[in-house]
């Protein structure tokens, strides 16, 4: 998964099982070398960065204000767009795949928009959304490892080489 781009969304008012769920991802992405893209601030987001960093992985922070030290401190690169939540389209748009860790309205438009543009999605809890088209269904994982493996696997199955 080296050079790949995944983010992972989910509540900044997660609960503590979605906090462990995105440390385990962060971290679990970062050995595999993927960068951890995310909306920059706490909850699911700050424990991804966080396990992402623990394994000196890279993780970059799509703020939704203008000023960057708002963001999360595990974050290696915090980006201020001043968009407010339309930045989940950039969290989105920077990422070849998307894992999502619980749910909130944030995370549902990040899913929608991650279906809507063909962008492997996998889902640790929270929503249940299903597409009316063949390839507008998310991923559901159990646990943190196995999110992390059908990533992987959705993404060399779309890559030229897999």
């Amino acid at each position: 998964m080296t050079s790949r781009y995944v983010a992972v969304v989910g509540p900044a008012e997660a609960t503590g099982r979605e906090r462990e769920d995105a440390r385990r991802v962060g971290e679990l992405l970062a050995r595999r070398g993927a960068v951890v893209v995310c909306g920059g601030l706490g909850g699911v987001m700050g424990a991804a960065s966080e396990g992402a960093r623990a394994q000196g992985g890279t993780t970059v922070g799509l703020l939704p204000g203008r000023d960057r030290r708002a963001g999360d401190p595990s974050l290696t690169v915090a980006i201020a767009t001043g968009l407010g939540e339309l930045r989940n389209g950039l969290v989105v748009a920077a990422a070849d795949a998307v894992v999502a860790v619980g749910g909130s309205w944030g995370t549902l438009s990040e899913v929608a928009l991650a279906l809507r543009t063909g962008k492997p999605v996998v889902v640790v809890g929270g929503w249940d959304v299903r597409g009316p088209g063949p390839g507008e269904t998310f991923l559901r994982a159990a646990s943190a490892e196995e999110a992390v493996d059908a990533v992987e696997a959705a993404l060399a199955e779309s890559s030229p080489e897999g």
